[in-house]
């Protein structure tokens, strides 16, 4: 962690701790977003409603992406109790299981992927398990859209003209076994680092995001966009459970119903904002391509044949039965 970050940590804790006589202080952190992303822009919404809803009894001060350090620090925090909430891909350091909603090609289509993402979703109850297994209560994912590859310098659409080309990869099983089973090369680095990597020549482009998040922070370095849809991109909205279980049932009440207004919205809005990206991305010199049907069927026949079975060993038999009996079936 920087030496800023660190210092806002202590003045955090001190400060939530004299002031817990008055109000009720809790602390998110946007891993992944600064104050003007769409996750920034959701995340004071969720906070602006819990204020209203509680009358100011209860306040959630917003954090944005590395002003508190990198994504595993921010998780690490999280679990300990030293965070409160944290809106951010989950990290698989502690279980591996936490990496089920990133198989590759687990919904094909955006009906699909709502629906396995719904409140009542059996994606969304498989994650909520795992969750709260590790400590967590999880309030929903953040659906984003399909993630796809951003490169600079040279693209493919196909399978068969991946090698030689350096992908970013997050650091997330089982993503850069996915990128990996892609036929590119994965480099696992952390976001906060991403930038530089692509100025510096570490890697030739960024993999997995939607194109809102290549186009906005990397688009003067990347050239191209290519949707593989590989994997339908959703950050978890969570609390560290035992901050959750010290709540009144009444406090419960209100962050659970305020959350989900802001994941419906989210969920209402989220297709539009990808297809408002992938045209502001075009306009701006980004090409953009999308593998034909050929292409992409040999995409999903060939990553998932590669890492569902290594994805077993680490979710487990049931988890991926659940999977494999819910799973898309590609056109």
């Amino acid at each position: 962690m920087n030496r800023y970050g660190l210092i806002l940590l202590v003045w955090l804790f001190s400060y939530g701790a004299m002031a817990a006589d008055e109000t009720q202080r809790f602390h998110l952190v946007v891993v992944s977003g600064d104050y003007d992303s769409p996750q920034g822009t959701s995340m004071r919404l969720w906070a602006k409603l819990v204020d209203e809803r509680s009358q100011g009894r209860l306040s959630i001060n917003v954090f944005y992406q590395n002003e508190l350090g990198g994504q595993q620090e921010i998780f690490d925090q999280l679990l300990k109790g030293n965070l409160h909430m944290v809106l951010a891909w989950p990290q698989t350091a502690y279980d591996q299981r936490m990496g089920v909603s990133f198989l590759p090609y687990l919904t094909i289509g955006w009906d699909d992927a709502l629906a396995a993402y719904a409140r009542d979703g059996w994606l969304t109850q498989v994650v909520a398990g795992v969750y709260a297994e590790n400590g967590l209560k999880y309030f929903g994912p953040y659906p984003e859209g399909f993630g796809g590859i951003a490169t600079k310098g040279r693209y493919t659409t196909s399978i068969d003209n991946t090698a030689g080309i350096k992908l970013r990869s997050q650091t997330i099983f089982p993503l850069p076994q996915t990128i990996s089973a892609m036929g590119f090369d994965a480099v696992p680095i952390d976001w906060s680092e991403v930038y530089t990597s692509l100025q510096t020549g570490v890697v030739d482009g960024d993999s997995s995001n939607v194109i809102y998040w290549d186009y906005e922070y990397f688009g003067d370095l990347l050239d191209y966009f290519v949707h593989t849809k590989h994997n339908f991109s959703a950050a978890a909205l969570v609390m560290n459970n035992e901050v959750w279980l010290n709540l009144s049932d009444a406090d419960k009440q209100i962050f659970e119903d305020t959350a989900d207004i802001v994941i419906r919205k989210q969920f209402a809005d989220a297709k539009t904002e990808d297809d408002k990206w992938i045209a502001t991305a075009q306009a701006n010199g980004m090409a953009y391509f999308v593998p034909n049907t050929a292409e992409m069927q040999s995409w999903v026949r060939t990553v998932r044949d590669k890492v569902w079975p290594q994805a077993e060993t680490f979710l487990g038999p049931a988890i991926m039965q659940t999977v494999r009996d819910n799973a898309s079936v590609p056109e």
